[in-house]
């Protein structure tokens, strides 16, 4: 396992440690980041008006699009000290 990969997944584990629930802004990033780190590219349809919820974490993972893996887990990597910081 890369340096990387090993900070990403310790930053993972560390967004779940923190004393308070990040606002639904940061969780949407978290969310998206983190897919586009594990996954790749969104894929497959938009959800429905109806599922508001999978719209949004839908809409934030798309907005990554082509954004390499290891940028993403740069990304969250740093987003997530950011919020343990702030904590």
């Amino acid at each position: 396992m890369s340096d990387l990969s090993a900070r990403f997944t310790q930053a993972a584990q560390d967004v779940q440690q923190l004393p308070k629930r990040p606002a639904n802004d940061a969780l949407l990033k978290l969310y998206a980041l983190y897919k586009q780190a594990t996954v790749g590219d969104v894929s497959g349809a938009r959800p429905g008006v109806l599922d508001m919820a999978g719209r949004l974490k839908y809409d934030a993972w798309t907005k990554l699009k082509g954004t390499p893996a290891e940028q993403a887990m740069a990304d969250y990597i740093a987003f997530v000290d950011q919020l343990k910081a702030a904590a």
